[in-house]
């Protein structure tokens, strides 16, 4: 009977992400890809983090496990128990194993450039940016942006989470991280 509970939990879920990702239109513009070194990360991190992904008014709750050092980052993401991408960073490749209801929309990439650009230094990503690109931070809010316009946006909570709105795609996320010690972060 569990098992039957988890196949059917597995294939509502992947039927809710193929609906929302199958209507998820061509961006606006192209993000640039961030691709920054593991050892541009300050400190090592192991997280605990629950993502809230908001397309339209589609909404989806994630659960995800963050590892990252110097040599590599590495990430699990999680829906409903099931496991649906697991990457691996170390500054050169990144490698993905991808659960095969996972829709192809969901991409690697875009994954780690909205994780590095809410985690690694300003100044690394800043490093990264092609002409035109231009990387804002006042400690509340980091954007990116081209001519003026700003398609990436991260405000900080007073609660710890931040908020990640990706105007390019047309969604948000909103990304709360527990310290694998038991610290909020």
């Amino acid at each position: 009977m569990q098992r039957l509970i988890v196949r059917v939990s597995a294939v509502l879920l992947c039927l809710l992400l193929a609906a929302c990702a199958s209507r998820m239109p061509r961006p606006l513009v192209e993000l640039p890809p961030l691709r920054l070194p593991p050892a541009s990360l300050p400190a090592p991190l192991a997280l605990q983090q629950q993502l809230h992904f908001r397309f339209g008014s589609h909404e989806r709750d994630l659960d995800a496990l963050l590892e990252a050092d110097a040599q590599q980052v590495q990430l699990a993401v999680q829906a409903m128990g099931q496991t649906g991408v697991r990457l691996q960073w170390d500054g050169k490749q990144l490698t993905q194993q991808r659960a095969p209801w996972l829709p192809p929309q969901v991409r690697a990439e875009r994954v780690l450039d909205d994780l590095q650009f809410a985690l690694w230094p300003t100044a690394a990503i800043a490093a990264a940016l092609p002409a035109g690109w231009q990387v804002a931070d006042d400690g509340q809010q980091r954007s990116l942006s081209r001519d003026g316009q700003v398609w990436l946006q991260l405000q900080r909570l007073d609660d710890g989470s931040v908020q990640l709105d990706n105007r390019a795609e047309g969604y948000a996320l909103r990304i709360e991280s527990i310290d694998m010690a038991g610290q909020d972060k």
